[in-house]
């Protein structure tokens, strides 16, 4: 059933690229835990042993914050169709943020978008999948554009001066750093 890896195999990396949602988890040694869907065109493996992805301004800044306190996480996909399987990849994050030279170069990767926040990158030391069995078969009927066509609305200075008012804290009162420190 279950087995662990040491890295993401081809096999495994092929897996990643046709989901169409994954899960972050994250937590600071106290406060609540955070787990995140993501989804849109917003995760790249760069290596078996390194991948990253796109974080897009959204109504909370959570991964953020626990990153700043603790760089563990865990990213999950499971997948829907008739393939069943979870993949869990394990160990520490760092986040960047635009003022940062890793962000410019990461920023490459991905399409340019409005919402664009943050990018992290995640070395895993672990790599473990299991049967999923029990997860649903449920068909992807087409991606969510809402989250894009509100951050394009809001435009740059739109979504700063949300970073200002949703962003800076996590809901435990963790800071977040979205913005440079003056």
């Amino acid at each position: 059933m279950g087995k662990q890896f040491k890295e993401i195999s081809g096999k495994l990396k092929q897996f990643i690229e046709v989901q169409k949602i994954f899960f972050v988890g994250t937590a600071a040694s106290e406060g609540t835990i955070n787990i995140s869907p993501k989804g849109i065109d917003s995760f790249r493996v760069i290596s078996g042993s390194r991948v990253v992805w796109l974080n897009l301004t959204g109504s909370g800044n959570e991964t953020a914050a626990h990153l700043l306190k603790d760089d563990r996480m865990t990213i999950m996909f499971c997948s829907f169709d008739n393939n069943p399987l979870i993949l869990r990849l394990y160990r520490k994050a760092s986040i960047y943020h635009p003022r940062d030279p890793e962000y410019a170069e990461l920023i490459q990767l991905f399409e340019e978008n409005t919402g664009s926040r943050q990018v992290i990158s995640m070395q895993i030391d672990l790599v473990q999948t299991s049967c999923g069995f029990g997860v649903p078969l449920m068909e992807s009927s087409t991606t969510r554009e809402t989250l894009n066509t509100w951050a394009d609305k809001k435009g740059v200075e739109g979504i700063e001066e949300y970073w200002i008012e949703k962003n800076q804290e996590s809901i435990d009162g963790f800071p977040t750093n979205i913005l440079p420190i003056e």
